[in-house]
């Protein structure tokens, strides 16, 4: 039988789950004007939107830690998706020496 000394702790999936699902919150309200909502509507969901995504955010960071966000972030970025994987980790060690 296999060990599985890689698996993850519960808290850890979880806060990954949510710093996906606040960068994904974070684009709705780019789609939510285009919608036959009235204004007032929208203007409700776009807002509750954006403040849950950074609740989301934060609850993340509270359960991954400050180093594993940036990492995360890093690599949602979509400035980063076309760059080499050495670059990637040069600037996050970059952003640790400041």
């Amino acid at each position: 039988m296999p060990e599985n000394k890689s698996k993850k702790p519960i808290l850890f999936k979880i806060g990954i789950v949510l710093l996906i699902l606040s960068s994904v919150l974070w684009l709705t309200p780019l789609l939510v004007p285009f919608t036959s909502l009235s204004v007032y509507t929208k203007a409700v969901i776009i807002s509750s939107t954006l403040i849950c995504a950074e609740v989301m955010f934060w609850i993340s960071v509270l359960l991954l830690g400050k180093e594993a966000v940036k990492k995360y972030r890093n690599r949602l970025n979509p400035r980063n998706w076309r760059k080499k994987s050495n670059t990637i980790k040069n600037e996050d060690n970059d952003i640790d020496n400041i």
